[in-house]
């Protein structure tokens, strides 16, 4: 493990393992003895998509963010990038960095990672809670951008050629804004340092080429497992701990109509809709949500009860 020091103005100390090449992750403390917290990324995600939550939730749990591998400065390498394979990641990450069963805290494509691992090994978590996680749900007409911009990712060479000539004719203050608007999140509402911080970190990868490769790759298994959700749904069902599914009302990158059909086939889960949200409640009411995260962990026990 190395110890990279702070990582810029970010509430967080920012450290890499080696998993068959670099994993990045910030250690954003916490008590010792309070539960251990890991926070997962979505698509084209990275730790800082957990600056303005972490914070909040570091006063009574450890937490942890990991960069996937092919995302935030994770260099993708040769590694491949399907969910399956950064379910591995996960893995590894929860034995050997976090050393005791978390709480997974996941967001888009990350919940569907976390509800995977949940599943495969249940003796690596303590609770589940999903940010408008990636899961089926009735068929319905998507979002006519979202349904477009996927359709591009999943054909070979166009999907590429879709990513190169973006990055080619924007800037990377353009690609932040233009993403944040895509997740339902209002740039100029964010700290001006969430939003320069993320200016930062797309000048800093070295392996664009790659990066683009990994992030076409997590997207087209995303889309396989989504398109043919019979191996998920039997996941969902082997989950055996507290879940709490939070989605926000407004996310044009999952249905609302989706979550609340899973929600529905799974009644002891816990389903919170936020309205007026998008994708990413943790940057869009990170205040909001972390009282709603705490209080339920301590209504199940993961949390003892604060004064």
């Amino acid at each position: 493990m190395s110890d990279a020091g702070a990582d810029g103005p970010g509430p967080g100390r920012s450290r890499t393992v080696e998993f068959g090449g670099p994993v990045h992750y910030v250690d954003f403390g916490g008590p010792d003895d309070g539960p251990t917290v890991v926070l997962v990324h979505g698509l084209g995600g990275s730790h800082l998509n957990w600056d303005l939550l972490a914070p909040l939730l570091r006063p009574y749990a450890r937490v942890l963010a990991l960069d996937l591998p092919g995302f935030g400065l994770s260099e993708p390498g040769e590694r491949r990038t399907r969910v399956q394979d950064n379910v591995r990641v996960l893995d590894r990450f929860l034995s050997e960095v976090a050393g005791k069963p978390a709480v997974l805290v996941g967001n888009s494509m990350g919940g569907m990672i976390s509800i995977l691992q949940t599943a495969a090994s249940p003796s690596s978590v303590s609770g589940l809670v999903l940010l408008d996680a990636a899961v089926p749900g009735p068929r319905r007409a998507l979002d006519p951008l979202v349904a477009a911009m996927f359709a591009a990712y999943s054909i070979p060479m166009v999907g590429e050629r879709v990513m190169s000539f973006r990055r080619k004719r924007s800037t990377p203050l353009r690609t932040v804004r233009e993403m944040l608007r895509l997740c339902g999140v209002d740039p100029d509402a964010l700290p001006a340092d969430v939003i320069d911080r993320s200016v930062q970190l797309l000048r800093r990868r070295q392996d664009v080429v790659g990066m683009d490769k990994a992030f076409l790759t997590a997207a087209r298994s995303l889309v396989r497992l989504l398109a043919d959700p019979r191996s998920y749904r039997r996941a969902m069902a082997a989950v055996d701990v507290p879940v709490l599914m939070v989605q926000g009302d407004a996310d044009r990158l999952v249905p609302t109509a989706a979550a609340r059909d899973v929600a529905g086939r799974h009644p002891d889960w816990r389903y919170l809709e936020l309205a007026g949200v998008g994708h990413v409640p943790q940057l869009q009411v990170p205040d909001r949500l972390a009282k709603e995260i705490l209080g339920w962990l301590e209504q199940t026990a993961l949390l003892p009860a604060r004064a």
